[in-house]
C-alpha cells in the first residue's frame, strides 16, 4: 500500500497545520477552561473548505478525498481536538451522510450551506438506553400524510446547542426490529424541537454536548433519507467513516502529547543534564513516537481503503481502537514526562489527557470496535 501524499494532500495538510498554529491553538486553553464554543475558528474552517471537505464541488464543497481528510483532522486536533470534533462531525458524519444517501432535493438544499459554514449539523442517535445499543430506538417517526411526527429524545449529541440541522435516527416500524429504524433531517425551528442543558464533560469542554427533545415535531416526508427501513444501515455505514475522522483526532491529540514532551524534556534539567539525556525518558519518547505512527497507518490505510472503494469497516474500527488507545497513554506519558507541572493548568498536557479519553467512547466504544472487528474476521 502506498502511503505516499500527493501534491494537493500535501498542501492541505500545510493549510491545516498553518491555520491550527496560528488561529487554532492560541485560545484553546482558554476555550476550554470557559467551556467556550469556537464560532470564529469554526467559521474561518469552513472559509478555508475544512466543513466540507469532502463533498462535490458541485454542492460547494471542496471534493477532497478522505486521505486529505484525516491529514487535517489530524493537525486541527494536534491543536485543539474540540474543533477536531466539531468539524469530524459535520464532515464525517452529516455531510457524508446526505451526500451518500440523500436525495438531489436534499443535497441541493443541505450541502451547500453545510459546506460554506452557514450551517452546523448534528448526528442524532444515541438515546438513554441506545448508546452501544444502536438497534434500540425509542425515538418514533410516525406518517401523517404528506409528514412524520417525530417524538423521542436523542442524548450526548456533539454541536447539538449550535446546529442548524440534525440527522435523526428514528422508529419508524417498532415490529421489524433494526429494519424499522429510519432516518431523517430535521431542521432546528421545526415547531417541538428542543436543546436541552449542556452537559458539563471532563474535556473537549469547547465543543457543546447537549441532548435534543422531539415532541410531536412535524417533519416533511420528503426529509426522510432514502426510505423507510434504511436508517440502522445509514447509521451504520456513516458511523465506520466517522470513525476514520475520530482515529484522526486521536492522533492530533497523542502528537500534541509528544511535541509538548519533546520540547519540555530538552528544557527541564534534572541530575546536572536535560531529562532528554536520561535513558528512562528516551524510552518513553521513543515508545510514544513509535505508537503514533503505527496508529497513523492504520488510520491512513483505512482512509485508502474508502477512497478506492473497498471495504473499510474492520480497518477504521481497527484505527479507532489503536489510535484512542494510544491517544490516552501518550497523554499519560506526557504527564509523566512533565512531572507536577503535568499536573496543572499551565501546561496543556492534562488537557491532552481530559481531551483523549473521549475517543475511546464516542462514535463506538473500544469495546464495540473489537466486537466489529472480531466480526469482520470471522467472516473471512
Amino acid at each position: 500500500m502506498d502511503f505516499s501524499f500527493s501534491e494537493e494532500q500535501q498542501m492541505i495538510r500545510d493549510m491545516a497545520r498553518k491555520f491550527a498554529e496560528e488561529e487554532v491553538r492560541k485560545h484553546a486553553a482558554e476555550r476550554d477552561e470557559k467551556e467556550e464554543f469556537p464560532t470564529e475558528e469554526v467559521k474561518k474552517l469552513a472559509e478555508l473548505g475544512f466543513m466540507g471537505m469532502m463533498v462535490p464541488e458541485k454542492y460547494g464543497g471542496a471534493g477532497l478525498d478522505t486521505v486529505s481528510y484525516v491529514l487535517a483532522m489530524e493537525e486541527i486536533s494536534r491543536a485543539d481536538a474540540s474543533v477536531g470534533v466539531i468539524m469530524s462531525v459535520n464532515n464525517s458524519l452529516v455531510t457524508w451522510g446526505i451526500n451518500e444517501y440523500g436525495s438531489e432535493e436534499q443535497k441541493e438544499k443541505y450541502l451547500k450551506p453545510l459546506a460554506a459554514g452557514e450551517m452546523l449539523g448534528c448526528f442524532a442517535l444515541s438515546e438513554p438506553e441506545a448508546g452501544s445499543d444502536a438497534t434500540n430506538q425509542n425515538t418514533v417517526a410516525v406518517r401523517d400524510a404528506e409528514h412524520y411526527i417525530l417524538n423521542g429524545t436523542k442524548n450526548w449529541i456533539t454541536n447539538g446547542a449550535t446546529a442548524n440541522v440534525a440527522l435523526v435516527i428514528a422508529a419508524t416500524d417498532r415490529s421489524k426490529g433494526h429494519k424499522g429504524i429510519s432516518a431523517f433531517i430535521v431542521e432546528r425551528d421545526t415547531p417541538g424541537y428542543s436543546i436541552g442543558k449542556k452537559e458539563k464533560k471532563l474535556g473537549i469542554r469547547s465543543s457543546d454536548t447537549v441532548s435534543i427533545a422531539f415532541e410531536d415535531c412535524k417533519i416533511p416526508a420528503a426529509n426522510l433519507i432514502g426510505e423507510e427501513g434504511l436508517g440502522f444501515k445509514f447509521a451504520m455505514k456513516t458511523l465506520d467513516g466517522g470513525r476514520i475522522g475520530i482515529a484522526a483526532q486521536a492522533l492530533g491529540i497523542a502528537q500534541a502529547s509528544l511535541d509538548a514532551s519533546l520540547k519540555y524534556s530538552q528544557e527541564r534539567k534534572a541530575f546536572g543534564v536535560y531529562i532528554s539525556e536520561h535513558q528512562a525518558i528516551q524510552f518513553k519518547l521513543a515508545d510514544m513516537a513509535t505508537n503514533i505512527q503505527a496508529a497513523r497507518l492504520l488510520t491512513l490505510e483505512a482512509a485508502i481503503a474508502k477512497d478506492q472503494g473497498q471495504p473499510y469497516a474492520k480497518k477504521a474500527a481497527m484505527a479507532k481502537l489503536y489510535s484512542s488507545k494510544i491517544a490516552v497513554e501518550a497523554a499519560l506519558e506526557a504527564i509523566q514526562i512533565h512531572g507536577g507541572y503535568g499536573y496543572i493548568k499551565e501546561y496543556n498536557v492534562e488537557r491532552y489527557l481530559r481531551d483523549s479519553k473521549i475517543t475511546e467512547i464516542y462514535e463506538g466504544t473500544s469495546e464495540i470496535q473489537r466486537i466489529v472487528i472480531a466480526r469482520n474476521l470471522l467472516k473471512t
